[in-house]
């Protein structure tokens, strides 16, 4: 059999209208609507529901039972056209449950190369960056955006509008209330800051100077005791603009929740 061939399972159901690449694969009992668009050798698993409007990209996963790009939880939603967009290579596990848009943003956006656990939950609107790993029962609220390179731990509530900058790495089991700065590890009930992720960043190729650079930054705004925008004219003042302390100081200038901490 060519490796170009689709493979449906006689009990899987696909609707008339939808687009499946080469190389698909549905298994048994799954349920694929119309307007659905499934890129290359994308494998969808047993009794797996892929909702109409849903774009999954070459090579992404979904396990057992998970339910795709169905319409947002959301008592203001009145069936206008949005989208569920999941990136290249990214791994759907059991039983997750991923929402499309609202008439807000139109798309709720998943990257390349994530990893969503057993039991996740993204909400409508939000936006979730490439390399993010996101642990088992993890539910996420609307308009939440991730960065790249994001873990969270398992059983974490994410509260709608919250923001965690890239690189940014959440213990499992505390609440997300406010935003997360990048390159920051936090723990802890209220959620708080616990010193810089060191140890990812250095595997993604920081060099020492980059991450001790944000350890002084780091200090600056979460031990000096200075008001935020005290501790940010300090970093500018006192540290070298690399691009890693710009897209730190711009998370922060933009936050619109409040930092955690």
């Amino acid at each position: 059999m060519s490796s170009d061939a689709v493979v449906i399972h006689p009990t899987a159901l696909v609707e008339e209208g939808a687009e499946l690449g080469p190389g698909v694969e549905i298994g048994p009992f799954a349920y694929v609507e119309r307007e659905v668009v499934l890129g290359a050798r994308v494998k969808i698993g047993p009794h797996a529901h892929i909702a109409a409007w849903s774009r999954l990209a070459e090579d992404v996963v979904v396990f057992t039972g998970a339910a795709v790009g169905n319409i947002p939880q959301d008592l203001k939603f009145a069936d206008e056209e949005s989208i569920l967009e999941v990136g290249p290579r990214t791994i759907i596990r059991e039983f997750c449950t991923l929402h499309r848009g609202t008439v807000d943003k139109g798309a709720t956006i998943i990257g390349a190369d994530c990893l969503l656990m057993a039991y996740v939950h993204i909400a409508h609107d939000c936006v979730v960056g490439d390399h993010t790993i996101i642990a088992n029962a993890v539910q996420v609220g609307g308009h939440v955006i991730l960065g790249d390179h994001v873990i969270i731990g398992g059983s974490t509530p994410v509260h709608q509008f919250c923001q965690v900058g890239d690189h940014a790495m959440i213990g499992g089991g505390f609440r997300i209330v406010q935003d997360v700065p990048p390159f920051i590890r936090a723990a802890g009930e209220p959620l708080r800051p616990s010193g810089v992720n060191s140890v990812g960043l250095k595997r993604r190729g920081y060099s020492d100077e980059a991450v001790t650079t944000l350890k002084k930054a780091y200090r600056i705004l979460f031990r000096s005791g200075l008001s935020r925008t005290n501790a940010l004219q300090r970093i500018r003042e006192e540290l070298p603009a690399t691009p890693e302390i710009d897209v730190l100081v711009t998370f922060i200038e933009g936050s619109e929740r409040g930092l955690i901490g």
